[in-house]
């Protein structure tokens, strides 16, 4: 008997890890064994989250890499990772780690080395930049905030449906050690692009993300270019940040899942 190939969903800011639910259906129903683990201090459901945000204050990307490797090394096989913003950054250290099978990092928070800053990326971003002290706190984004960075490629209904179902405070940590990346020689932003022998990378992004526009993604795969490894982009050029959580979801899935089926896995 052929063992299910484990899939781990690792969510960015804002979202809980519920919110892959039903991509762990989709995939489920393919044979994999997916599940989606939260961040660490991530309450076990949206309104928990919502009423501890010191619970998940003050994690930086290390401690997510380190959390999540602590569960990858749990397992019998190196898992695929999947990753939206802030997660498919991580799901990129991991696979630079070489802890992945394969990783597809979708619409993928900028990584050391990724130079363009766009001004939608600075608003969007902006709740937790305007005040120093944030670093340390987990910031909530307010419903309007919601929509110009997750939500303004949808109808106002379906960007405030998301918001009340899916959305909970982050950590600022994370924002500000990205921010600071490109003037720090050990940030933790670090990827190992030039690793030769990692598995299999697609980047995934989104035409009308506010959060991580296309050119941010775009950048991010020129700075694999060293390595002979697979990285493949698609983008989705009437997509926002929502991408993996709104109507459209179901065709971000597939995409993956026809992907993963090209690399035999």
């Amino acid at each position: 008997m052929t063992t299910a190939l484990p899939v781990i969903f690792i969510h960015g800011l804002w979202l809980h890890g519920t919110s892959w639910d039903p991509w762990i259906d989709r995939f489920r129903d393919e044979g994999y064994a997916p599940c989606a683990p939260g961040w660490p201090g991530d309450p076990d459901t949206v309104q928990e989250a919502r009423d501890n945000p010191e619970s998940i204050a003050d994690h930086g990307i290390d401690d997510v890499v380190d959390h999540y490797a602590t569960i990858i090394r749990e397992l019998d096989t190196k898992p695929i990772l999947i990753g939206h913003s802030f997660g498919g950054m991580i799901a990129q250290k991991l696979l630079g780690q070489d802890l992945a099978a394969a990783a597809i990092a979708i619409d993928a928070a900028q990584i050391k080395g990724v130079l363009p800053l766009p001004l939608s990326a600075l608003r969007a971003t902006l709740p937790v930049f305007k005040n120093p002290g944030n670093k340390h706190r987990a910031v909530s984004l307010t419903v309007e905030q919601f929509r110009f960075a997750f939500g303004n490629a949808l109808s106002e209904e379906e960007s405030t449906r998301l918001y009340e179902r899916w959305t909970i405070p982050a950590p600022g940590k994370p924002l500000f050690e990205a921010a600071s990346a490109n003037f720090n020689p050990h940030s933790p932003a670090k990827v190992a692009t030039g690793n030769q022998g990692r598995g299999p990378l697609l980047l995934m992004a989104g035409g009308k993300d506010h959060t991580v526009p296309e050119v941010v993604v775009r950048a991010t795969l020129k700075q694999y270019r060293h390595s002979e490894a697979i990285s493949d982009i698609v983008g989705f050029p009437d997509r926002g940040h929502s991408l993996t959580i709104d109507g459209g979801w179901r065709e971000i899935a597939e995409t993956a899942l026809a992907w993963l089926r090209r690399q035999s896995l």
